[in-house]
């Protein structure tokens, strides 16, 4: 994560609300199901004790918003961040909503986490707050009720923990029908091949749609990453395979810049050697952080935090194109000027659904007691995307408006049509 994800992400939810406004507008959208959309289905808030190394015992706070169910399961990350909170779960869950939609996907929308800084932790007092979260969120997850997955700050480990815990709760009989609970598992434990580097590969292959769409040589573009963690290194990895030149990276340590080029293997490298930073990193000359989304550069991948993109700095952006890689970096404001200036954008719904489609995969696999090998993951994966694209593409040009405004009535579409085909209980 970079400096500037250390922001207050204050308005995150009034940006998808306003999103989803405008898109409901747009469509003409059933009022009746403007009405349920418009509403969270359930916020659930977890005070649970955790005994620290020190025999200390420290009470924490978690988080888990489940906004609609009406095309399956609810499904989402769960992230340990400073940040979150209530709002900031509320609106990522809605996010996933319309993420889940438009990839054609049988899940619904969830999003939650605890609200502390993991560094803080050492790794067997970060087991205990996990398995106790867990724990305390009880019933209000589930293989074919809530879903969650790893997002900011949790990783494969967090999610083994998260599963042997649930499991645990349940008869040794249907144990192992329970592991499903969540996705992003490590493969030896249920998990799948190339779910680690689904959001990235996803990322890429919406570039790369874009760049055939509109006949752009990806090879020679320059482009900028903010967040150089799972997302931001896997998509660093699939553009270098393009031919593409990556010149800057933010992260919470700093900003790096070399004009003739940054091998994202090295960096990688260097960023596990020293803590997850890329400070002090010898092939490239630090630069200040507030100079970052003015470089000069064809596109910009914002895999960071919420709220990057502002009317601060969305004014000194070149890029052709912003190709969204974490959720709602670009306020709705700064989307705005972006538009106006002729900017692109491939919105986080769509841009970065590589991860959740990933998530499916991992779920059918367990489900059906196979395994999925990664060359069958990636070209699904990539097909799914594509499909996506078009549709967005096609809703664009039908309605005259953005790309983010045509995913959402993309997903909107979907949902609406279910609503009428089943009607609302009672």
């Amino acid at each position: 994560m970079s400096r500037a994800t250390e922001k207050t992400r204050t308005g995150m939810y009034e940006n998808v609300m306003h999103e989803f406004n405008k898109a409901a507008d747009k469509m003409n959208l059933d009022p009746g199901v403007r009405e349920i959309l418009a509403t969270t289905q359930n916020e659930i808030i977890v005070h649970f004790p955790v005994k620290m190394d020190d025999g200390s015992v420290k009470v924490f706070t978690g988080y888990r918003v489940q906004h609609n169910n009406a095309l399956g399961p609810y499904k989402g990350g769960l992230r340990y961040h400073p940040t979150v909170d209530i709002d900031a779960a509320k609106a990522l869950a809605t996010w996933m909503t319309w993420k889940t939609a438009l990839a054609g996907l049988p899940y619904g929308g969830g999003k939650g986490g605890i609200q502390i800084d993991p560094k803080e932790y050492s790794d067997s007092e970060l087991e205990r707050i996990t398995r106790r979260f867990t724990y305390a969120l009880g019933e209000n997850i589930g293989p074919d009720y809530d879903i969650p997955a790893p997002d900011v700050n949790t990783n494969a480990q967090i999610m083994a923990w998260i599963a042997d815990t649930y499991a645990s709760s349940k008869a040794p009989a249907v144990r192992f029908k329970n592991l499903h609970v969540v996705t992003g598992k490590p493969v030896f434990s249920g998990g799948l091949e190339g779910r680690d580097r689904a959001t990235g590969f996803g990322v890429v292959t919406s570039i790369k749609k874009w760049a055939e769409s509109n006949g752009v040589d990806l090879k020679g573009k320059k482009y900028i990453v903010q967040g150089f963690g799972n997302v931001g290194y896997w998509a660093a990895h699939f553009m270098h395979e393009t031919g593409a030149k990556l010149i800057a990276v933010q992260d919470h340590s700093g900003t790096i810049f070399n004009t003739d080029g940054i091998d994202p293997e090295s960096l990688a490298a260097h960023s596990k050697e020293n803590q997850n930073s890329i400070n002090a990193y010898s092939q490239a000359e630090k630069i200040k952080d507030e100079d970052f989304f003015g470089l000069d550069c064809d596109i910009v991948i914002p895999a960071a935090l919420g709220n990057q993109i502002t009317v601060d700095n969305a004014q000194h952006i070149k890029a052709q194109l912003i190709a969204e890689g974490a959720n709602g970096p670009t306020d709705s404001a700064a989307e705005e000027i972006l538009l106006e200036k002729g900017i692109t954008i491939i919105p986080d719904i769509l841009c970065n659904s590589g991860g959740v489609i990933g998530s499916y995969f991992e779920w059918l696999q367990n489900k059906r007691a196979e395994i999925w090998k990664i060359d069958e993951v990636l070209s699904q994966l990539e097909d799914k995307i594509l499909t996506a694209y078009d549709k967005v593409e096609k809703t664009a040009k039908k309605y005259e408006t953005d790309y983010r405004t045509a995913a959402y009535i993309v997903a909107l579409e979907r949902i609406e049509r279910v609503y009428k085909e089943r009607g609302v209980f009672p």
